[in-house]
């Protein structure tokens, strides 16, 4: 290769044979050496987009919990939003609002209990509302719970009037009913003037509850087999299958009444 490199065209055959022999391996070394540094560079590119990977797995937990939480934020929000509007639309009754802490075993709300009591002025007889309406009423009471029993309790009866007619009725709750999506309103005179829509609030003639409560809707009428009366089907104004907070009327009809 040196000879060939001084000596001139005399040597080019050397020459030429080293060309051969040497660019081939200048060529491998140098590929090599290339895939050599691309590997170092890709193992270093590797640690780097895993430091990325864990940064950007950290960044989506925490914007995943945010969401979470403002989502929870907006549930309550819209919660206590129906919760002011039902304040509002009985502004005449000094009320309370309550949470939920526990109910009974039943997959319904048909018996349960909320975090305030005596000290807020919470009595057995006080009305309960939730949704569009009457929710139920106050059963016991201690300093810092109540127990409610609501309108689809199996033992609960309240005296209603329907609307616009002021037909006298008993809704009778049932929770087999309710499951079906309705409540029974029975003894309505059979002359009453009622019609499907028709809205069914608690009577004045009630004893235990204030008048002029929101119960719900008629949705069906059927004439009874005694030809004097009629049932009434009633969509009730809760949702009774997820109750978190109530407004609790702190007067009693027997409050009210004297």
């Amino acid at each position: 290769m040196v000879i060939s490199l001084f000596a001139g065209g005399a040597f080019a055959p050397i020459r030429e044979v080293s060309n051969m022999i040497v660019q081939p391996m200048q060529k491998g070394v140098n590929t090599i050496g290339r895939w050599v540094q691309s590997k170092t560079e890709a193992f270093e590119n590797y640690d780097t987009l895993l430091k990325e990977n864990e940064e950007l797995k950290s960044q989506l937990e925490q914007t995943q919990k945010q969401v979470e939480q403002y989502q929870q934020n907006s549930y309550e929000l819209e919660r206590l939003q129906a919760l002011y509007e039902l304040d509002s639309q009985y502004a005449d009754y000094n009320k309370t609002a309550a949470r939920v802490i526990s109910k009974d075993t039943s997959g319904w709300f048909d018996v349960f209990y909320i975090d305030k009591g005596t000290d807020d002025g919470i009595k057995t007889g006080c009305n309960v509302m939730f949704g569009n309406g009457l929710c139920g009423i106050v059963t016991d009471a201690g300093s810092d719970y109540a127990k409610i029993r609501s309108v689809i309790d199996d033992t609960s009866n309240v005296n209603g009037m329907i609307l616009p007619s002021e037909a006298i009725c008993n809704v009778e709750g049932s929770v087999n009913n309710y499951e079906n999506g309705y409540l029974i309103a029975e003894n309505i005179e059979k002359e009453a003037d009622i019609s499907v829509g028709d809205q069914v609030v608690t009577s004045y003639v009630s004893s235990k509850y204030l008048p002029g409560l929101n119960i719900g809707y008629i949705s069906k009428i059927d004439e009874d087999s005694n030809n004097l009366t009629k049932t009434a089907y009633i969509t009730p104004s809760c949702d009774f299958s997820k109750i978190q907070e109530v407004l609790v009327i702190l007067e009693t009809k027997k409050n009210v009444s004297e």
